[in-house]
């Protein structure tokens, strides 16, 4: 659990990420981020700069969302322990992040727009990254209207159309949680090959095997498996009051 922590404050200053992220990382280890160093096990590095700038970027948007409605709370800070399972011993290295990326005078535009172009061939990866800030967001029970504004932003950088958009943000807010319809992202007077086809969708983008290798630190397959949870569980009840084998 520990790896993805220890490569970003101890060696990630190699690895070629640039850009804001890579600014932000170069800001808080003390020293530029402009070339790829070969991995200690002898690879290239690329899966380990993917896992990294996943990882930053999530706490840079924790804190330009936090940033966008003032206040960070216990319960936020809590569901990101959660949800990274952060060794204690790291939480001060993540908090220096988060402190530097609040601080830092740019717009959490250039960290959406980064992420969003290393991720452009796996938009499941950017779903699952929409879904933690979401997850976030909610911890103490409210999403706020300055959330909401600024996940929608989010959303629209990291390409989401309005469907996707509202089925993440369905599968967040109050009865629409409960709704087997609306985590599969479907109208309930869809037919049965329709609802089958999102079931079938979401399973194959989800699957916590293929977001790891897609980029996603093993640190967060908990809140995918979560997710693979809910998904087929809206399929077994829609396929259970349908009559569908």
């Amino acid at each position: 659990m520990a790896g993805i922590w220890g490569k970003i404050i101890g060696g990630a200053a190699g690895f070629a990420l640039g850009g804001p992220i890579g600014a932000l990382l170069g800001a808080v280890a003390g020293h530029a981020v402009d070339r790829m160093r070969a991995s200690p096990d002898g690879g290239d590095g690329r899966a380990a700069t993917r896992e990294i700038a996943f990882t930053i970027a999530v706490i840079a948007l924790c804190a330009k969302m936090a940033k966008a409605d003032g206040r960070v709370t216990r319960d936020e800070i809590a569901a990101f322990r959660r949800i990274f399972h952060v060794p204690p011993e790291e939480m001060k290295n993540v908090g220096r992040v988060f402190d530097q990326a609040r601080k830092d005078a740019r717009g959490f535009e250039p960290y959406a727009r980064q992420v969003a172009t290393m991720f452009a061939a796996n938009p499941a990866v950017l779903e699952e990254l929409l879904d933690a800030l979401f997850y976030i967001a909610n911890a103490d029970g409210v999403l706020h209207p300055a959330e909401l504004d600024y996940l929608e932003r989010v959303a629209g950088i990291f390409g989401f159309d309005e469907t996707t958009y509202r089925r993440i943000r369905a599968n967040h807010e109050g009865d629409s949680k409960s709704d087997p319809y609306a985590v599969l992202g479907v109208d309930h007077d869809a037919d049965d090959e329709t609802v089958r086809a999102a079931w079938l969708k979401l399973t194959r983008e989800n699957h916590p095997d293929r977001l790891t290798a897609q980029g996603m630190p093993e640190d967060f397959v908990q809140i995918a498996t979560e997710r693979m949870a809910a998904i087929n569980a809206a399929w077994d009840t829609i396929r259970k009051q349908r009559g569908l084998r």
